[in-house]
């Protein structure tokens, strides 16, 4: 097994290979990840893990956005608002992020936009220093069976899913070419973009295998599908795009 001491940014969200997450970073432990990161090689991937805490425990006293207006730096220790012991706060299973951009602003917050890489499951947390710290197994992406046949079912389903939740015409949705044919990467980009509560994507995030996910993926867009057809009005919805997450 592969594993990797790395700093550790909890969420109140789920982030999954392959896909993109902002981040508006303006508490201090986390300001202080940021300038940690940037010590590393411009070479070398800037690695840090994001998990999801359980029951929406992670504090945030701004709302999501990337503003530039000066913020007064929330003094926080670095488990502080995760309970006496953080590891119980948490999902066991995140997500390994690697920050291609990190800007810092004239205020000492940042700017990070980052891309989830590899899937880990949480061994231990360790508070001691600036920021939280975690001990990760590496998971490896099992296919299953069947993952192949699962995928294309899923594409299909997802754009009923899509022209359903957006209202849209045929015309306007994500043609095939637009979409992956590898399974691993339908599953997670499925997982992404569909909206669901947080429950429901750590769920798709910590399924066994691709074929596993895919299946559970299927089930839930047929039954959200069901239920939206029999809603009066949405409004639209941008699927893939992904918000911006302040700490």
């Amino acid at each position: 097994m592969t594993t990797a001491r790395l700093p550790l940014f909890p969420l109140n969200a789920v982030l999954f290979p392959g896909l993109v997450l902002p981040l508006n970073v303006f508490e201090e432990r986390y300001r202080a990840m940021m300038r940690e990161l940037l010590k590393t090689d411009e070479d070398e991937p800037r690695r840090f893990a994001v998990v999801a805490v359980r029951g929406g425990r992670e504090t945030a006293p701004t709302a999501a956005g990337m503003p530039d207006t000066v913020r007064v730096p929330v003094e926080r220790g670095p488990a502080d608002g995760f309970g006496p012991d953080p590891v119980q706060t948490f999902h066991r299973v995140g997500c390994i992020a690697d920050a291609a951009k990190i800007r810092e602003r004239s205020d000492g917050s940042f700017e990070v936009l980052a891309t989830g890489t590899t899937r880990v499951r949480l061994l231990s947390v360790d508070a001691s220093g600036p920021y939280l710290t975690a001990e990760l197994e590496e998971l490896e992406e099992d296919p299953g069976e069947d993952a192949g046949a699962l995928a294309e079912g899923v594409l299909r389903a997802f754009r009923s899913y899509q022209k359903r939740l957006a209202g849209a015409s045929e015309r306007s949705l994500t043609t095939g070419a637009d979409l992956p044919d590898d399974p691993s990467v339908v599953s997670y980009l499925v997982a992404a973009a569909a909206v669901l509560d947080v429950p429901a994507k750590q769920r798709l995030l910590q399924a066994p295998d691709t074929a596993t996910r895919l299946r559970e993926e299927l089930t839930l867009l047929r039954s959200e599908t069901a239920v939206i057809r029999h809603l009066p009005s949405l409004p639209a919805v941008e699927l893939t795009r992904a918000p911006t997450h302040p700490n």
